[in-house]
């Protein structure tokens, strides 16, 4: 009889957004006329940008002439797109990035787990805590965890608390770790980074011979000049750094499908044997092999946000999210709830009021307000007693809802 991978059965019950999704149905089956507002999953409510759209139909057209049809593309991405992320997201910033060391996806989601198809399973490996629940289940998964304990930590993963006391920011760990998970702006907290505190870790990476993973999915957001978009700002970090990276929240591609992730080829890890071997050929050869690539489609689409036009409009929407970020964070303080994030980052992260926990802080904005959040203990043991609200809605929704948390929750 065939066997299946027990790793999955160490996972808790549900992915925290199904578990959301879960509750909120059944509330919204009981109650049919309850005026709903979600304000939790990190997905985007405005439209792609119209140089992505003018693009993408021309590649469409395109599709339908045998002279200019496009079949299998390079599973690493185009060329063309692949330049202009070379100079306009790292070039231009000062990192020494060239286009053959991105590699174009359908989402850094994806990447953040399939990096791990590269990297060995006796590795020590370090996340925040809270964090991306995607980092800590993928790893459950490949079977680099143990079981998990009461307090919801899996066995085998050196978890680093983030919390008021250090800024929502990890310190260094004291023990010798071979891969670390960084998020900035980070998801879900919306802290931030400076090029000095980046540059503590990739000493500590290069000193102990880590690799960081770096997910920058939200630098996008980031508007103030002294704070880094990239791990490749940071000096000594092409020798122990990946970076993942979205058009998803930047762009609007949530439901479109690009990303991507750089692996410089100055980069090695070691072999069973000692060797040092270079992780660009691995994850190329891992992405040739399980990967077709990005639709040509979408491809000419993401290269449009670096024209002109498609740098204005992507301009304006990130102002339009950090707009309501700006909102939600002032009128949660006007409510009298301790709140951070919510600058240079699309994320609010609240603590919960009068001591309730993040699953009873879920149910009863959900019932009082009709207002959907993220709850933070679905991040992890260090998030209990906080809750996540995203910026990404309409105005109109978010002023709605604002005004609803006021009525109900005002201290």
């Amino acid at each position: 009889m065939a066997t299946i991978n027990d790793n999955y059965l160490k996972l808790k019950a549900g992915y925290l957004f199904p578990e959301i999704a879960r509750r909120v149905n059944t509330f919204a089956q009981s109650n049919p006329d309850a005026p709903i507002i979600k304000l939790g999953i990190g997905d985007v409510t405005e439209p792609l940008p119209e140089a992505s759209r003018t693009a993408m139909l021309k590649a469409v057209e395109e599709m339908g002439d045998r002279a200019t049809f496009k079949g299998y593309g390079p599973e690493q991405g185009y060329l063309w797109l692949r330049e202009k992320i070379a100079t306009h997201d790292f070039q231009a910033r000062g990192c020494e990035i060239e286009p053959d060391e991105i590699f174009i996806s359908d989402g850094s989601k994806c990447d953040t787990g399939n990096i791990l198809d590269i990297f060995g399973n006796n590795n020590t490996i370090a996340v925040t805590d809270p964090v991306y629940p995607v980092y800590v289940d993928t790893n459950v998964m490949a079977g680099n965890t143990g079981s998990i304990n009461n307090a919801g930590e899996f066995e085998g993963l050196v978890y680093l608390p983030i919390t008021e006391e250090n800024n929502f920011t990890a310190e260094i760990p004291s023990q010798k770790v071979d891969l670390i998970y960084l998020c900035f702006p980070n998801n879900p907290t919306g802290a931030t980074a400076s090029k000095d505190y980046l540059k503590n870790w990739v000493d500590y990476a290069n000193n102990h011979g880590s690799i960081i993973l770096f997910d920058a999915a939200y630098e996008a957001f980031i508007t103030d000049p002294n704070l880094p978009h990239s791990i490749y700002e940071i000096e000594g970090a092409r020798n122990c750094a990946i970076e993942f990276r979205s058009f998803s929240k930047k762009a609007g591609f949530t439901g479109t499908r690009c990303a991507l992730t750089v692996v410089p080829k100055s980069l090695t890890a070691k072999a069973a044997d000692g060797s040092d071997v270079e992780l660009w050929k691995l994850w190329n050869r891992r992405q040739s092999t399980k990967f077709n690539g990005v639709s040509y489609i979408v491809q000419r689409g993401a290269e449009a946000v670096y024209s002109e036009a498609g740098q204005a409009q992507v301009k304006a929407l990130i102002s339009f999210y950090l707009e309501n970020a700006k909102i939600i964070r002032e009128k949660l303080t006007e409510a009298g709830l301790v709140v951070y994030g919510g600058v240079n980052a699309p994320y609010i992260w609240l603590k919960t009021p009068n001591e309730l926990s993040s699953w009873d802080f879920f149910d009863k904005l959900l019932q009082m307000a009709n207002i959907v959040g993220t709850p933070g203990s679905g991040f992890g043991a260090a998030g209990e007693g906080y809750f996540r609200i995203s910026a990404f809605n309409s105005r109109e929704n978010v002023n709605e809802a604002m005004k609803r948390i006021i009525e109900k929750f005002k201290v």
